[in-house]
């Protein structure tokens, strides 16, 4: 439930949506008077987070967090394999070369 808050000016906030790209979509109380007259109060509102929520999360990040493990171990291996192959077309040019 949202609770206005009063800024400094004594008047109750203003709830906007943040769009910068550190707080996308994150709703702040603000001043609601504009430019110069604002006395600049701002702060962030969370809503509190529904407890369904509150479980499924922290397994979210878990399983976010396997893929990309997984995914950098594949980046590696595959650079591994491509330095194996550069390597085994290196020594096939040697040999090559030396029995003409």
């Amino acid at each position: 439930m949202y609770i206005p808050r009063i800024c400094q000016c004594g008047l109750p906030t203003v709830l906007r949506t943040s769009w910068t790209a550190t707080n996308p979509r994150r709703w702040f109380h603000c001043c609601p008077k504009i430019g110069q007259d604002s006395c600049g109060f701002n702060g962030f509102y969370d809503p509190p987070t529904c407890p369904r929520s509150v479980q499924i999360i922290p397994g979210l990040l878990r399983n976010i967090n396997q893929v990309q493990e997984v995914a950098t171990n594949n980046e590696k291996r595959a650079t591994m394999f491509k330095n194996l192959l550069l390597l085994g077309w290196l020594v096939f040019g040697v040999y090559f070369m030396l029995n003409r």
